[in-house]
């Protein structure tokens, strides 16, 4: 017989999420759960369900703010996401994903802005996206002490020179590019690698050879871990739906419906009714319309 659930009250209180346990559950072959998350109410909820890594992604410039990609996303954009995030959440590791050009220039800016991220931001680590040529910058961040996880395979700061959103590694010569890319990474301290849109094989063989945990977003299941936009789960960007993404819940028919019914009521003065409404005691309103003149009935 299958063990019942234990009632919430008996439910183990949850633990700050720390990279070791990550590690351990890399170990264990405990999936990690790690979600790109933008604003205060969803790492609200994304912290009592129990998310492991609560990323501030960039792309969450293209949905809140109308971005047309993430290359037009400011530095100070993403801090006010990862203020919002750090308001809400108190067990996620909580992790900022870089804007464009703000580690790729210099070791110093990379460690600089970082920095900013951490002591403003309330990042406990950062995301770097890119390849072999960025582990010098990224190093540096690591040796100053805010940890990396290392992002490959479709970058979108990089489109142009990829081609656009294609899946990366499809031939071999490709994938051996993106394992080196990622054991450079790796050698440059990051604690973490997440393989975004590769073919499943680059992935799974970076999952099988790396001593660190790989995450997958649109690279297949057999990751240490999988990534996901969180409003791509909700079907927020109507622009465009990821092959990859599922649709947990389409959220749009129902903001429709409630914006629809909204404007109908006010419309037809059926909204605000009495029962959203405050009203003066009859004592108070025969004194005051004594005081103004008032002839209201």
């Amino acid at each position: 017989m299958a063990e019942q659930a234990k009632p919430a009250a008996q439910q183990p209180a949850r633990k700050k999420v720390t990279i070791p346990m990550l590690v351990d559950k890399m170990k264990k072959g405990e999936p990690i759960v790690q979600l790109a998350v933008y604003d205060y109410e969803t790492a609200i909820v994304a912290d009592r369900v129990g998310i492991d890594i609560l990323c501030v992604s960039d792309t969450g410039g293209m949905v809140l703010f109308g971005h047309e990609d993430t290359t037009s996303v400011s530095f100070e954009e993403v801090m006010f996401m990862a203020q919002a995030v750090k308001r809400g959440s108190k067990y996620g590791l909580r992790m900022v994903d870089m804007p464009y050009m703000s580690f790729h220039l210099s070791p110093m800016q990379a460690v600089d802005n970082a920095a900013k991220y951490v002591s403003k931001g309330g990042a406990e680590v950062m995301k770097c996206e890119g390849n072999r040529h960025h582990a010098r910058n990224i190093e540096a961040i690591v040796k100053a002490g805010i940890p990396v996880q290392g992002h490959v395979g479709i970058t979108p700061m990089r489109m142009p020179q990829l081609g656009g959103f294609i899946a990366q590694g499809k031939t071999a010569e490709r994938a051996k590019e993106l394992i080196d890319d990622a054991c450079a990474m790796v050698d440059a301290g990051c604690f973490s690698i997440m393989c975004e849109v590769t073919t499943s094989e680059v992935c799974e063989y970076l999952a099988e050879t790396l001593p660190v945990p790989v995450i997958s977003l649109g690279a297949g299941n057999r990751a240490h871990g999988v990534h996901i936009i969180g409003s791509d789960l909700f079907h927020l960007y109507e622009k465009h739906t990821p092959r990859h993404s599922k649709i947990y819940c389409d959220l749009v028919p129902i903001l429709e419906k409630g914006l629809t019914d909204y404007r109908d009521d006010v419309r037809a003065r059926g909204y605000p009714g009495p029962e959203h409404t405050v009203f003066m005691k009859d004592d108070e309103l025969k004194r005051f319309k004594e005081m103004l003149g008032w002839k209201k009935n």
